[in-house]
């Protein structure tokens, strides 16, 4: 019995997540990609835009790699694996790794990143 509630509240936490993951990727997609499906990288590329706060500049390359990371190292924070650290001169956070990620599947790999992604999105107030 212990087998099928595990089971269960697995099934309803990844149906949740899915609901919202589609809400939010809906949002995005229509909001900045005249709405073709943002994937996982563009919405960590959109929320490292948003915590480096200048979305209007113009950007490298090396730089477009840089916000993708600032977009991970934020949305993982909040699980204890990254600390914010200090700007540099040019305005970029740093990030600090305080506990490496365990070595996951790539599935589950996956859920924790939508995961953190939604929860930062629901902290924002874009969804609920």
């Amino acid at each position: 019995m212990e087998i099928i509630y595990l089971y269960m509240a697995n099934y309803t936490r990844d149906q949740e997540l899915k609901i919202r993951w589609d809400k939010l990727i809906e949002f995005l997609s229509d909001r900045f990609s005249d709405g073709a499906d943002v994937d996982v990288e563009g919405v960590l590329y959109l929320i490292g835009l948003q915590e480096y706060g200048k979305p209007h500049e113009r950007f490298k390359k090396e730089d477009n790699v840089n916000l993708i990371h600032i977009g991970l190292c934020t949305i993982l924070e909040p699980f204890g694996h990254y600390r914010f650290d200090f700007y540099d001169e040019q305005g970029w956070p740093h990030f600090e790794l305080v506990e490496p990620l365990p070595n996951l599947k790539p599935g589950e790999q996956r859920i924790l990143v939508k995961t953190a992604i939604v929860d930062y999105f629901v902290q924002q107030g874009v969804i609920s």
